[in-house]
C-alpha cells in the first residue's frame, strides 16, 4: 500500500496509544465478539483474535475481562453499520462503525463529510463492490518463509506480503474473509503469534495521489478516525 499509507498509520496509531482511544475501540470489538459467540475465547475464535489484538496495544487484563462480561448485560448492545462517501480528486471512502446509539453515529459522519469541500455521503451498496474483502493478519518469524507459506496455504491463505517498520520485517497473510477462522486456526496450529488480526476491505482499483492531495484527504480521514464510534476507514488511495 505504499510508504505514505505506512507513515500515516504508524502517526495514526502512536496518537491513538498517546489519547488512550485505542482501548474504547478494542473493548467495543471484544463485546460484539462475546456477545455473538459467547465469552469463552477457548470456544470463540473470533473473541480470542479480538483479545490477541487487545494485548498487542497493552490492553489492560481488566479491561478486557470487563469487555467480555458487558456482552451479557445491557451495555453490550452494540450495532455494527457501514458508511460510504466519496471525496475530492476521486478518493473513495468506506467506514465501519460500532455504535450502541447509530443516530448520533450517522449525524457525526455526515457531518464530517458536509464540513468538507468536494466530499459527500454515498448511499450504502454504491462503492461496496470496489473493495474485495480479505482475512488480514500481521505476524513476525523466523521460520523459513517458502515452507511457512505452502504450510498456510492449507488454511486458505491468498498472498504473503513482506513489510518493514521500525522494529524490522512483518509479514500480512491474506486469505478470503470467509476464512477468517480457518486461518486463524493455521497459525494457532503453528504457533506463530499473531501483532494483529482484521477482516479488511482492499480497493480493486486503487488510487494514487501526490502528497499534497493526501494532506488534504487526510484531514477528513482524521476526523473520521477520531470518532469513538468508528472502528475502521478503508479507502482507494494506493
Amino acid at each position: 500500500m505504499g510508504r505514505a499509507f505506512e507513515y500515516r498509520r504508524a502517526a495514526k496509531e502512536k496518537r491513538w496509544d498517546k489519547m488512550s482511544k485505542v482501548f474504547p475501540k478494542l473493548a467495543k470489538a471484544i463485546t460484539i465478539a462475546a456477545k455473538e459467540g459467547g465469552g469463552d475465547p477457548a470456544m470463540n475464535a473470533k473473541l480470542r483474535t479480538a483479545i490477541a489484538n487487545a494485548k498487542a496495544q497493552n490492553m489492560p487484563k481488566d479491561n478486557i475481562d470487563a469487555a467480555i462480561k458487558r456482552a451479557s448485560g445491557k451495555d453490550g448492545v452494540f450495532s455494527e453499520i457501514t458508511y460510504e462517501g466519496k471525496a475530492a480528486y476521486g478518493v473513495l471512502i468506506f467506514i465501519e462503525c460500532t455504535t450502541d446509539n447509530p443516530t448520533r453515529t450517522i449525524a457525526n459522519i455526515k457531518s464530517y463529510f458536509n464540513k468538507t469541500p468536494n466530499a459527500s455521503i454515498l448511499t450504502n451498496g454504491s462503492i461496496d463492490f470496489m473493495f474485495a474483502r480479505k482475512s488480514a493478519f500481521e505476524f513476525r518469524t523466523n521460520k523459513n518463509l517458502e515452507e511457512l507459506e505452502l504450510e498456510l496455504i492449507d488454511y486458505g491463505l491468498e498472498e504473503l506480503e513482506h513489510r518493514e517498520d521500525e522494529e524490522g520485517d512483518y509479514y500480512i497473510a491474506y486469505g478470503d474473509y470467509k476464512d477468517f477462522g480457518t486461518l486463524n486456526e493455521g497459525f494457532e496450529s503453528l504457533q506463530i503469534p499473531i501483532l494483529k488480526a482484521s477482516l479488511q476491505r482492499i480497493p480493486t482499483s486503487p488510487i494514487n495521489l501526490d502528497e499534497a492531495q493526501i494532506q488534504e484527504i487526510e484531514k477528513l480521514l482524521d476526523k473520521i478516525e477520531d470518532d469513538d464510534d468508528v472502528q475502521a476507514v478503508y479507502t482507494n488511495i494506493q
